[in-house]
């Protein structure tokens, strides 16, 4: 027979049916709780509809009709349930944390550099929105202020986002995959044609290395002088470490994970760059550390150099391209020959027959190229007049 008002006042510890599935379960404690039980994909489950004490016999009746509809229509309760319980991460702490879990297969520096794009362009619009919440139409709102202005780091950044969503997805945190194949069409076209790194004009360069070389050192003053000296990329500074340096034999060995083209590379020091390595040396926090670096662990913001040159007025020029600047100054101002400046880039060669027969590194001749280089950054009043091969010569000893 059905319940009435009066036999749940009365109920004894045990189960009391009221029909359909509604039980009244009350405990030897005296507790009551409406309890609805259904079968729900080949499982009979029970389901808490609150305390008697709270919960009325009409008020109960009508909840556990209100589930049963629910049900048919496809609702699971305990998912439901499940999902409230879970605590769902930002934007930020899902990226932080996918971060940590992938990195340990990517090469240092991609390592290093996976997470500046979004601390500068991502976290402060999305970082704290719970990443379950982000979608094709927040990611369009985040990437729209630097779509056109910085296409090349907004692209990469939709990839990394689709990473991280894709990682939050296997966690759990995000029910169901997103697809950000929609994201470019809310955005506007980008121009194809990607131009090269803007380059200072190499006449222009040695006024700017006194200007490095005079003001109060830091140490991003001495790693953009160090970049420009051994023309090499702006991620090879930030990340190199004491243990590549031979002082005594002016070298610097780059292993082959840090490197563009997964090979390693020995680059010949100048004077003038031993010489700052030998001064960094004798202020150094650690033996093994980052050479540039103020502890000698963190590594300084990729961006540390091109302020650099901000704050001097050069708003369009490029850390990069520093290195087109060595290339046009070795090709108009000296007579080595094209494939010694490439191989002090650590360019390779898109042909690999003539890669496989070129096995020498120059690096003699690369010695040489580098101290005319050096030379040239360190006078006041250059000149485009051709230097004289010296292929055999070598900076003075460390």
């Amino acid at each position: 027979m059905a319940l009435t008002v009066l036999k749940v006042k009365n109920a004894k510890p045990g189960r009391h049916v009221d029909g359909r599935g509604l039980c009244l379960v009350v405990k030897p404690s005296g507790a009551r709780t409406w309890v609805l039980r259904m079968q729900l994909k080949g499982h009979r489950r029970d389901y808490g509809l609150g305390s008697a004490h709270d919960v009325s016999l009409s008020d109960a009746r009508t909840a556990a009709a209100e589930l049963r509809r629910r049900v048919r229509d496809g609702f699971d309760p305990v998912a439901e349930r499940r999902k409230a319980r879970k605590v769902i991460p930002t934007f930020e702490a899902a990226t932080r944390t996918c971060h940590e879990a992938l990195g340990d297969g990517w090469k240092d520096g991609h390592h290093a550099r996976w997470l500046s794009g979004f601390e500068r362009h991502l976290f402060p619009r999305i970082g704290k929105k719970p990443v379950d919440k982000v979608d094709s139409a927040c990611v369009v709102d985040a990437l729209s202020p630097m779509w056109l202005e910085i296409p090349e780091t907004a692209r990469r950044l939709l990839q990394r986002i689709g990473v991280v969503l894709d990682f939050a997805h296997v966690k759990g945190w995000v029910p169901e995959e997103v697809s950000l194949r929609s994201v470019r069409k809310g955005l506007p076209r980008q121009n194809d044609k990607r131009g090269h790194m803007e380059a200072m004009p190499y006449a222009d360069v040695p006024s700017l290395m006194k200007k490095l070389a005079t003001a109060a050192p830091t140490t991003g003053r001495d790693a953009l002088r160090f970049t420009i000296y051994n023309a090499v990329r702006s991620n090879e500074t930030r990340l190199a470490v004491w243990t590549e340096f031979d002082l005594e034999k002016a070298v610097w060995t780059i292993p082959a994970e840090r490197m563009k083209a997964g090979e390693t590379h020995v680059v010949p020091l100048s004077a003038p760059v031993v010489a700052m390595l030998r001064k960094r040396w004798d202020e150094r926090t650690s033996d093994t550390g980052l050479v540039f670096s103020n502890n000698g662990k963190k590594p300084i913001s990729d961006m540390t150099m091109t302020k650099l040159l901000r704050d001097d007025g050069f708003a369009s020029i490029t850390v990069h391209g520093f290195r087109s600047t060595f290339t046009d100054w070795a090709a108009e101002c000296t007579d080595f020959p094209k494939e010694v400046a490439d191989k002090a880039l650590a360019h390779k060669l898109p042909n690999k027959v003539e890669a496989a027969y070129r096995r020498t590194d120059f690096f003699e001749k690369r010695r040489s190229l580098m101290k005319q280089w050096a030379d040239y950054l360190g006078k006041s009043a250059p000149t485009a007049k051709k230097a004289a091969v010296e292929p055999n010569s070598a900076p003075a000893a460390a």
